[in-house]
């Protein structure tokens, strides 16, 4: 199903995938996801986006961000392995980073349980939000608690208007 050919805000949608920690995650599944589509050039835009989700937000079980990173060319099973090995790093430092808003607002939860990355190898998950993999994606989606898309964009949405959609 594609949310940009099909989809319009109000309408549900149940999506699930895999995140490279192997944890399973689903749209739908009773939390407000926001749900970053980036390549691999646009990832720092997805830590834009992170960066602007309010403060009422951070370590809230009843919100999460997801960054799903696809890839434009085919890797073998060794490759994607190197790949995913390098997300999970990534993803220890951008927890270092919320660890230190966390620190601010006295949060004392562990940052790293709070960061999402998917890995999309053949566009499969791309396809699901109606994008194509290539050099230049990058789209946000807001998915309320049972699966309804509450609001897109195509480019890191400001903080206001973002705070706005997740209240």
């Amino acid at each position: 199903m594609s949310i940009l050919a099909q989809g319009t805000n109000a309408q549900t949608y149940r999506l699930n995938f895999t995140d490279v920690d192997g944890n399973p995650l689903s749209i739908g599944d009773g939390r407000i996801n926001v749900v970053v589509v980036t390549s691999k050039a646009s990832v720092d835009k997805a830590r834009a986006v992170g960066d602007r989700i309010p403060d009422f937000c951070l370590a809230n079980p009843a919100y999460r961000m997801i960054t799903v990173v696809t890839f434009e060319t085919k890797h073998s099973a060794p490759i994607r392995a190197v790949c995913k090995s390098v997300m999970r790093h990534r993803l220890d430092s951008e927890a270092q980073l919320l660890k230190k808003r966390y620190d601010e607002h006295k949060i004392t939860h562990d940052a790293r349980k709070d960061v999402f990355a998917v890995a999309d190898f053949d566009g499969a998950i791309a396809t699901q939000f109606g994008v194509k993999a290539d050099a230049a994606l990058f789209h946000v989606f807001v998915f309320g608690k049972t699966g309804e898309l509450l609001k897109q964009w195509s480019d890191v949405p400001g903080a206001e208007e973002l705070a706005a959609v997740l209240k």
